[in-house]
């Protein structure tokens, strides 16, 4: 929730600083024409700077969507600068070879000719052959009324083209060659300044989303510690483990010290460990096997109850108290005392490959189903543990339930660092 928010809160601020960014030569062409009475509203000189917008906004859309979540989210660094030189190699050659000079020249004749027309409105009867030259906007006088300088009705460029070419006739238009001019380093500035700015953008949400998904999950991680302390170290199991023991006194006196013992190691690892981030795989599943072997000491032999982990085990750290929830469900719900029953809990490394660069845990928790009549206990903090997973792994792991009619079989996969 927390995540899509920030999203519609960082989309909402692209649409204002492009809307702004669209209409502001809008705004100036209107502010131009009301001070200035001979100037009239051209949608083509807007439509023209539109056109230059229109480049950066399809780039800042491929670079906000596709470029930016590599780096960002995905800390893909090599791919993420590769692909985003060679977009910036292509908009500078695009800009080398589609410069707005061009329409800018058009522009320019157009003004021109309305300067023309003007003066042959206002100087109708002068002798054609006595007119004086017309380029730009200077003006001279030449035996009558005031004329722009370097027209001529004929069509021809004036005495101005041929002072300034030495006099061998009107100037040649030569198409620009395709180099970094100085309008080509100012549009690389703006479009990576502009890149910059989104990455900066998406750095503060992602930051800022961190914030929140931390002080959650410290929230979380004591209401789970709470849950545990209710759930698991509570007065009817530590009734039953005692009562265990006790029998076991007169029994085993042996069999009762090393029950004892696993009672003692069970509860210092959940009032010492459990409330830290993480914890030692080897710890963690050391402490579910205490769990399992005092659970062995309730039940016959026509429960059968399987263990099955790695002799050598990575040295890597996972939440504390992950799977306990799992395997106490399963010995709430899934051991009859009336038939044949079975828990079977596996942990399984699957070691990292070319497609997958980190290594990944898997537990695999299967068990009986009993008759609904036997079974008198509600659910353990399913609820809990999947949104404590979703706090901590994000998307990056894997829960699959499967609650058949004889069978409830649970699959987590879990990255490991």
């Amino acid at each position: 929730m927390n995540f899509k928010k920030e999203k519609r809160s960082e989309t909402l601020i692209y649409l204002a600083l492009w809307a702004m960014l669209f209409m502001a030569p809008v705004m100036s062409l209107y502010i131009r024409t009301a001070n200035d009475s001979h100037l009239s509203f051209d949608w083509n000189e807007v439509l023209m700077v539109w056109r230059q917008y229109a480049i950066f906004f399809v780039i800042f859309l491929i670079h906000n969507h596709l470029l930016a979540p590599l780096l960002v989210y995905r800390q893909k660094k090599l791919l993420y600068f590769s692909i985003v030189g060679v977009l910036v190699a292509g908009f500078v050659v695009y800009q080398c070879t589609s410069r707005p000079d061009d329409f800018m020249n058009r522009h320019r004749m157009g003004e021109r000719h309305k300067m023309e027309k003007r003066w042959r409105d206002g100087n109708k009867g002068f002798d054609d052959h006595r007119r004086p030259d017309f380029e730009d906007r200077d003006m001279k006088r030449e035996d009558g009324p005031m004329a722009p300088e370097g027209f001529r009705p004929d069509g021809e460029r004036g005495h101005r083209d041929f002072k300034h070419n030495g006099g061998h006739g009107p100037r040649e238009h030569k198409p620009h060659m395709p180099f970094i001019g100085q309008r080509e380093i100012i549009d690389l500035v703006i479009l990576l300044l502009m890149l910059g700015a989104n990455l900066g953008i998406k750095l503060y949400f992602k930051q800022r989303g961190d914030q929140k998904r931390l002080v959650d999950l410290e929230k979380q991680n004591l209401e789970q510690q709470l849950e545990y302390l209710k759930y698991q170290i509570n007065p009817h199991f530590l009734m039953n483990t005692l009562n265990n023991i006790h029998a076991l006194v007169d029994i085993d006196p042996e069999l009762a010290k090393s029950t004892i013992v696993e009672l003692s190691k069970m509860m210092r690892f959940m009032l010492y460990e459990g409330n830290k981030p993480t914890v030692p795989l080897s710890r963690e599943l050391d402490f579910l096997d205490h769990y399992i072997t005092l659970m062995r000491l309730r039940y016959t032999d026509r429960v059968t109850i399987t263990v099955n982990k790695p002799d050598e085990l990575p040295n890597c750290e996972i939440p504390p108290l992950i799977f306990i929830t799992f395997v106490e469900n399963a010995f709430k719900h899934g051991v009859s005392y009336q038939q044949d029953s079975f828990i079977d809990v596996s942990i399984e490394i699957v070691s990292s490959s070319p497609l997958t660069p980190h290594s990944t845990l898997k537990f695999t928790c299967r068990n009986s189903r009993i008759p609904a009549e036997e079974d008198k206990h509600g659910g353990v903090g399913l609820a809990n543990v999947k949104q404590r997973l979703e706090l901590i792994y994000g998307k990056n792991y894997t829960l699959d339930i499967k609650d058949e009619p004889q069978e409830y079989n649970i699959q987590l996969i879990l990255p490991l660092n």
